[in-house]
């Protein structure tokens, strides 16, 4: 049945579902890229109270589900990253709750899943980091935590850093101290600041090649400690270049939501792994894209791959950061969850024309799973904003 959905010019138009759903599953064959998707966190609308003030009220069964949910079609995990509001919404604590909960399911887990976990500064305001041996205490904080769960440590990036003006021979003294003591090789973490407008100038400075080469030199200083780096710079030409200069055994973690798929194929040579928010919202097209690329088929993998473009780049429109809010509500529509209710009131950062065009977009994608369902909740939420 068609629903009446609104658009951009402040119309209805009718929109009836396609019908044609991937159906998730795990890859048959082993996959030859490593992929993580980056998840989100969801609140419990019967617990959650004063939803701008203080810590949430986690719904950790529907959290934990969607993890679930993201395993069984055989994709990593991108753990307590900035997808799972963290700086907006959610605090270390309950990062630190959500990444030891998350390490006890996945050791569980029959496919036996990586998970990665983001280590950052953000215990600490911004205001008892003055300099860089307080960021590396409080970075030595978050890494011990990570460790001791059992979880690979992202070192994401920190907005301490360029708070106090740091040069890049402050980001090396910093990264190979934390590198160092690393238990086991790291993923480092190189977010724009089209993601957070703090981390403007990161690595020392605003010129992109010099931070190229500043972050560059800390990685050839500790390959044996450097799983791989995490770029979302949304630079495709960048990209290309820097991953072909970094040292052999080093991955280079595409964070580009607009370019993976040709990033993720690669150029013959060269290729990207994947880490990435938008894995999250098409895990049955991303999923079954990898699994195709891994036996040869690049035409299939082009052909589920190529309408999901669209549907991310809705996603992750400016303003950028708000982009969590589309993939809460992809989870619902797919009944990876019961409810779209973010920390902090998040899934009202968007409104309802973005929605109306994500589901559009994920129909013609493929991936709302659960057609039915996805159309008796997009008929909830428009009724909800007085759409008939």
């Amino acid at each position: 049945m068609a629903l009446n959905l609104p658009t951009y010019d402040g119309k209805l138009e009718a929109y009836a579902l396609q019908g044609d759903p991937l159906v998730p599953g795990a890859p048959r064959v082993p996959l030859t890229r490593t992929a993580f998707a980056a998840a989100h966190v969801v609140s419990d609308p019967l617990a959650e109270r004063d939803p701008w003030v203080g810590r949430p009220a986690v719904d950790w069964e529907n959290t934990l589900r969607f993890r679930h949910w993201l395993w069984d079609q055989g994709l990593g995990l991108a753990e307590a990253m900035d997808t799972a509001q963290r700086g907006m919404g959610v605090d270390w604590l309950t990062a630190k709750e959500l990444i030891e909960r998350s390490m006890v399911e996945a050791k569980a887990h029959p496919l036996k899943p990586r998970v990665a976990c983001g280590a950052g500064t953000d215990h600490k305001t911004l205001a008892e980091l003055p300099d860089e041996a307080a960021i590396i205490a409080a970075y030595e904080t978050q890494m011990e935590a990570i460790e001791a769960a059992g979880g690979q440590v992202i070192l994401m990036a920190t907005r301490a850093l360029p708070a106090i003006g740091a040069g890049p021979e402050t980001y090396a003294r910093v990264y190979d101290r934390l590198l160092s003591q690393a238990k086991d090789p790291v993923v480092l973490h190189w977010l724009g600041d089209m993601f957070d407008l703090a981390l403007k100038g990161y690595w020392g400075g605003s010129d992109v090649d010099a931070a190229s080469d500043a972050v560059l030199a800390i990685i050839n200083a500790n390959r044996a400690k450097v799983d791989g780096i995490k770029i979302s710079l949304l630079d495709q030409a960048h990209e290309e270049a820097f991953r072909a200069r970094l040292p052999e055994g080093v991955r280079l973690y595409t964070g580009d939501d607009f370019n993976y798929a040709a990033l993720i194929e690669g150029d013959g040579t060269y290729y990207s792994h994947a880490l990435l928010g938008a894995f999250a919202a098409i895990a049955p097209a991303a999923a079954q894209a990898l699994e195709a690329l891994a036996q040869g088929d690049t035409a299939t993998y082009h052909a589920l791959f190529a309408p999901t473009v669209p549907l991310s780049r809705e996603i992750f429109k400016a303003p950028t950061q708000f982009y969590k809010a589309g993939i809460a509500f992809l989870a619902w529509l797919n009944g990876a969850q019961s409810h779209f209710i973010m920390p902090a009131g998040f899934q009202s950062s968007r409104e309802i024309s973005h929605y109306a065009e994500v589901y559009r977009l994920a129909d013609q994608a493929r991936v709302l799973s659960r057609p039915d369902l996805a159309e008796e909740r997009m008929r909830l939420l428009l009724a909800l904003h007085g759409i008939g």
